[in-house]
């Protein structure tokens, strides 16, 4: 046992990472193995492929029902009729596979370290030249790569929504890799609990309630700071005109500004924004490269994605942006992107991983100073 941590030292102090990558690989390859021994696996995958086609039809139904309804009754004149089901499809399917990949990213990652340490093979893995980090970094992309295999089974559903017009291709390479970097948050903050918990249960349903917190916790905080945030704003009269503009235009907001600047009660939402950016859907949503639509040319109704971009947009414009005549000026019904979101959301979700992780590794270390009560070794 000596001369095995004597050698551990030694490799250690060369910091090669030649040797050190090799580790972490022959890591995911024996992960990897069995999983794919699994046929559990290959059922979740294939029902996964089903489910996203059954949404991607179900949507291309309703728009071709709504289409021909309009098209009846109305001539053909609504925009809605006039607007491919690209768009429509690519949005669905785009939340429905973030959805379901961030509650099946949990089930693939948070029993990763802990399911071995209640098999008795964590301590074979330990005993070996391997460090903490390299059986860490190990499971963790192991369980990233099998997570990914959902994505690339809906990535065909997504391609469709491109191909059938309204979408550029720019649209599908930053949503995939928006959506592979946060299932790998997801699985870093499962892999990161599971080597702290001692029961491979307790972690995954940790593990869910982060990924909650994540979704609902933060709609949640974003709602009880907007009370606190109660102030007002210099505004004056909104002069509505007798006609609405059509498709509600960015360009024409429908009324005038006039009368001298009086204080309002408003929100100043831009004071806990920041509360939203990590949320998954903000960060995707936000992160997709929109069409100018500022100008009356490009602009069509938007989708869902694209209406969780400007909710966050919004928020961070706070009254200033949002008020009907904040400061004596018409404001727009659409928020281009001039300060985004998500690299803020981004890097909070990196910092509560990458924390996890490294706890993770502390936990990972031997010999191991203190161990929870019935804890199995070997």
């Amino acid at each position: 046992m000596s001369s095995m941590t004597e050698n551990r030292e030694v490799s250690a102090r060369r910091g090669a990472p030649g040797p050190y990558l090799s580790g972490i690989a022959h890591v995911v390859a024996l992960e990897l193995k069995q999983r794919l021994r699994s046929r559990g696996w290959y059922i979740m995958l294939a029902i996964w492929f089903a489910l996203t086609g059954l949404v991607t039809w179900l949507t291309w139904a309703s728009w071709s029902a709504s289409n021909a309804f309009q098209t009846r009754d109305f001539g053909g004149v609504s925009g809605t009729a006039l607007t491919g089901p690209g768009s429509l499809i690519f949005e669905v399917v785009l939340a429905f596979v973030l959805l379901f990949a961030l509650l099946v990213a949990p089930a693939l990652s948070a029993n990763a370290v802990n399911g071995d340490r209640a098999g008795g093979t964590l301590a074979i893995l330990q005993v070996t030249l391997l460090e903490p980090g390299q059986i860490l970094w190990g499971k963790f992309f192991a369980a990233w790569a099998a997570a990914l295999a959902f994505l690339v089974a809906s990535t065909p559903f997504l391609v469709i929504g491109v191909a059938l017009g309204g979408l550029t291709p720019a649209y599908i390479l930053v949503s995939l890799v928006m959506l592979a970097v946060e299932v790998g948050i997801v699985c870093a903050i499962g892999v990161g609990i599971s080597a702290l918990a001692g029961r491979p249960l307790f972690s995954i349903v940790v593990t869910y309630l982060a990924v909650a917190g994540l979704v609902v916790g933060t709609l949640i905080s974003f709602g009880l700071g907007t009370g606190l945030t109660q102030g007002t704003v210099m505004a004056n009269n909104p002069q509505y005109r007798a006609y609405a503009p059509l498709q509600s235009d960015p360009v024409d907001a429908g009324y005038t500004c006039a009368g001298p600047l009086r204080e309002q009660s408003a929100m100043h939402t831009e004071r806990v924004a920041w509360t939203l950016a990590m949320n998954p859907f903000v960060v995707v949503a936000d992160a997709i490269p929109y069409p100018d639509r500022t100008v009356r040319q490009n602009f069509t109704s938007i989708g869902a994605i694209e209406g969780i971009s400007q909710a966050a947009r919004q928020a961070m414009a706070g009254p200033d942006g949002t008020v009907a005549c904040a400061n004596g000026k018409v404001q727009p019904t659409y928020l281009g992107q001039k300060t985004p979101l998500w690299p803020l959301g981004l890097g909070l979700q990196l910092v509560l991983s990458g924390f996890l992780m490294w706890l993770g590794w502390r936990s990972l270390r031997t010999p191991a100073r203190k161990l929870a009560r019935g804890t199995r070794i070997a």
